[in-house]
């Protein structure tokens, strides 16, 4: 039975991590992660992956309005390939159109500013999608 989830909001310069439980129905941002080029530090996704234990770890997957797959969404598919590939995780594939954009405007109607780099967007995105699989997926 899935408990511990661990969602990521993959980018090229940062990654967005959050962690959800089911039994609660809840979800919290994380720190994000930093990515060079999309490469993370994979000793890092190592140390929350073992402090977490997670039963299933999310990855979102940005599809174009239309359905189609972009660049991004290939590295996305790669990213959680390697996830699963390196910890022997469950990972899910989770369409993550929009997140950012709610992300963006939770921060701005909390008050805060549009300086996205002092903020948890990302995070805030990660968390975003991890909701919405709960909704989805209810116990």
């Amino acid at each position: 039975m899935i408990k511990t989830l661990l969602a990521f909001d993959y980018g090229t310069r940062n990654i967005g991590v959050a962690v959800g439980q089911r039994i609660s129905s809840s979800a919290s941002p994380l720190t994000p992660l930093k990515a060079k080029d999309g490469v993370p530090d994979w000793n890092h996704i190592e140390k929350i992956i073992a402090d977490w234990k997670p039963d299933l770890v999310l990855v979102g997957l940005p599809l174009n309005m239309d359905d189609t797959e972009s660049e991004l969404s290939i590295r996305a598919r790669k990213f959680a390939n390697r996830i699963h590939g390196r910890f022997g995780v469950k990972v899910e594939l989770v369409d993550e159109r929009l997140t950012s954009f709610e992300a963006k405007g939770e921060v701005m109607s909390r008050g805060g500013s549009r300086d996205y780099k002092n903020n948890p967007v990302d995070s805030i995105a990660a968390r975003l999608i991890l909701e919405g699989w709960l909704e989805k997926n209810p116990s």
